[in-house]
């Protein structure tokens, strides 16, 4: 009887085996790729070819290859249309407001909290900082994404030519104070600009929100539901589109666009205070030739609670459907390497952005590092400020990229004086409630 049996066990010891060698390669055949596309440029896209090579050399299983796709919103349209046709990386970077658009699409996304847990990789959620891992997750806790380049707004300044404007006491801490600068600063350096900003709709609509603790939408910005409307032209968003308004006319503010094109700008020296992402570290100490500053970003000092807190920026990574469970190992392992202290301090220390675990922000905090370099502490403290309301906790509202793109095409048309501060917001508000009802209808 054993004799009768034996070949047939070993048919299905050899048909295990044969499974086994299918999903995992052996170790010396070629290593499985693993596709990351992303939206950083310059020298944050250096750092993120760097990391996929300091990954590719400690092991041997995979290779991560990553891929520049242009804007955050360019490479979110990428991922999403890739996944259609089949051809979706496994590693998406999204910008943190296209958090919701993700959530929308359960059969798109895979949950980090699933990769992890499905590859046994150690990962607790508890090791990342509450300010962020909150915009990435669940209402129960379940994180959806891994935080990556997370950032905050900052105001850069010109210590050079603030010193040359007899500014080099002045106290900028009030949208009245730099208001006052920049037009000193313009007289003193004409026809330079005095301020400008990257990112207008995050700089002068969200960020200006939360800091001011109004609120963007209903729903406690979304992220109660779905069903949430807008509230940007509120008093308060409007008087400060039309003091903005007034001083385009003269360039003592000078508008650089909806994204971050504008940022050479600061970095020439054409305009000495530019509001921007605490990100934007890493190109200003490569290429600044002037002594630079970040500060918090201003306030109405005369509004109930401000200065609140500021939202996270930046972008996350997502996992897409559709790949191996031996491909799945191999992002788990990577999103375990970069949650590495050392590796999160540095990425910090040398681009700015926000050291995403508790372990790397006391690394960087006890080796006195905020001592010599106290501006890469500023974004953290606008996080922190103080605990969080219903107006500054973060934003989930559908479509995003196109809120911004309609917000922004109505402000543009204040700051040229072909429509009213008051009339052009509240076109963006009736705008963007129909793009809200239409993503609406698709999530629900």
């Amino acid at each position: 009887m054993r004799d009768r049996l034996a070949p047939r066990r070993f048919r299905l010891r050899s048909l295990a085996l044969c499974c086994l060698l299918a999903i995992a390669p052996a170790r010396g055949d070629a290593a499985v790729e693993i596709r990351w596309w992303h939206a950083l440029s310059d020298a944050n896209r250096a750092a993120v070819e760097s990391l996929a090579r300091d990954f590719n050399a400690v092991q041997d299983q995979y290779v991560i290859v990553p891929e520049y796709k242009g804007t955050y919103g360019a490479t979110m349209a990428a991922g999403l249309a890739g996944f259609m046709e089949g051809r979706a990386p496994h590693i998406l970077q999204v910008v943190e407001v296209g958090t919701a658009t993700m959530m929308s699409q359960p059969g798109v996304i895979k949950p980090i909290h699933e990769v992890m847990r499905d590859a046994r990789q150690y990962f607790d959620p508890r090791a990342y900082l509450p300010a962020i891992t909150g915009y990435y997750s669940t209402a129960t806790g379940e994180m959806l994404s891994f935080p990556f380049n997370s950032s905050s707004m900052v105001m850069w300044i010109n210590r050079d030519k603030l010193r040359a404007a007899g500014l080099g006491d002045a106290r900028l801490r009030t949208w009245p104070d730099v208001f006052d600068a920049a037009r000193r600063l313009q007289r003193a350096n004409s026809p330079t600009c005095g301020f400008s900003t990257a990112w207008f709709t995050w700089a002068m609509i969200e960020q200006f929100s939360a800091w001011h603790d109004v609120p963007i939408a209903t729903r406690k910005n979304g992220l109660e539901g779905f069903d949430a409307e807008l509230k940007i032209n509120s008093p308060l968003h409007v008087r400060h589109l039309e003091a903005l308004v007034d001083l385009q006319k003269t360039r003592v503010f000078d508008y650089s666009g909806r994204n971050d094109s504008g940022e050479h700008r600061f970095i020439s020296g054409e305009c000495p205070i530019f509001l921007s992402s605490s990100g934007l570290y890493g190109r200003i100490r490569a290429e600044a030739k002037f002594v630079h500053d970040a500060l918090p970003m201003p306030y109405y000092p005369d509004v109930e609670n401000a200065p609140q807190n500021s939202l996270i920026g930046g972008a996350s990574l997502w996992v897409l459907r559709g790949k191996t469970p031996y491909e799945y190992r191999g992002v788990a392992r990577f999103f375990a390497f970069l949650s590495e202290t050392d590796r999160q301090a540095a990425l910090h220390q040398g681009l700015g952005y926000l050291p995403v675990t508790r372990a790397a922000y006391e690394k960087t905090r006890a080796s006195g590092f905020y001592d010599r370099t106290p501006l890469l502490q500023v974004p953290i403290m606008e996080l922190i400020r103080k605990p969080p309301t219903d107006n500054s906790r973060g934003l989930r509202l559908g479509d995003m990229v196109q809120l911004r793109d309609v917000w922004a095409e109505q402000i543009e048309l204040a700051l040229s004086g072909r429509k009213s501060a008051s009339d052009a917001l509240d076109e963006a508000v009736r705008l963007g409630n129909q793009i809200l009802r239409a993503f609406e209808r698709r999530a629900t």
